[in-house]
């Protein structure tokens, strides 16, 4: 049994049409375990919260701009055997995001920096919060060209919005004058 065009409708006009998705599931199994109406409509929610909240962190993944899709779970710490796996999730727990403090992955090339941070902004998004992953290149040619188009306020607001801001490859190509001066300062 499907909805009705009416339900339908009305689902749609509060924004709740997704709901349509697992109706008929959720109808076959309100009958055959015999649900109160209470319960059914208590399953028909609880199906659009998750939807949302998957939808939500869908979106902040995306807007995250991360390069690829690295979580701690699938970090082998055993082959960084001088990283402190402690301070790592330490780190997840995103109390330093809360503190608003700044926190730098620095060693030797191919030693798991990138996946690392991205990882840590993987878990922010998954706990609700912005995250915005930029290479320190572009972070630069960015804010350079945003002197010279006159949207540097409007860049340097796009850069601060998020609740965290991951800055990879910092310090691997020289900074100018005005990199390490103010655009550092503005950003940090």
């Amino acid at each position: 049994m499907s909805a009705s065009a009416a339900l339908t409708s009305q689902l749609k006009t509060l924004k709740l049409g997704r709901m349509l998705d697992t109706l008929d599931v959720r109808l076959l199994q309100a009958r055959q375990d015999q649900l109160g109406y209470l319960e059914f409509l208590q399953l028909l929610l609880q199906d659009e919260i998750e939807r949302r909240k998957t939808q939500s962190l869908r979106l902040r993944l995306q807007r995250a701009s991360f390069e690829e899709p690295k979580t701690l779970e699938e970090f082998d710490f055993a082959g960084s055997p001088t990283l402190n796996p402690a301070a790592i999730r330490d780190l997840a727990t995103g109390l330093f995001i809360e503190r608003r403090e700044h926190v730098l992955l620095y060693g030797p090339a191919g030693t798991g920096k990138t996946h690392l941070a991205q990882a840590l902004g993987h878990h922010a998004c998954r706990s609700g919060r912005s995250v915005l992953f930029l290479k320190a290149v572009k972070l630069f040619r960015t804010l350079q060209s945003s002197r010279a188009d006159n949207s540097w306020d409007a860049e340097l607001r796009r850069l601060l919005a998020p609740d965290l801001l991951i800055i990879d490859d910092f310090g691997l190509k020289p900074m100018t004058m005005t990199q390490a001066g103010s655009s550092l300062f503005q950003v940090g």
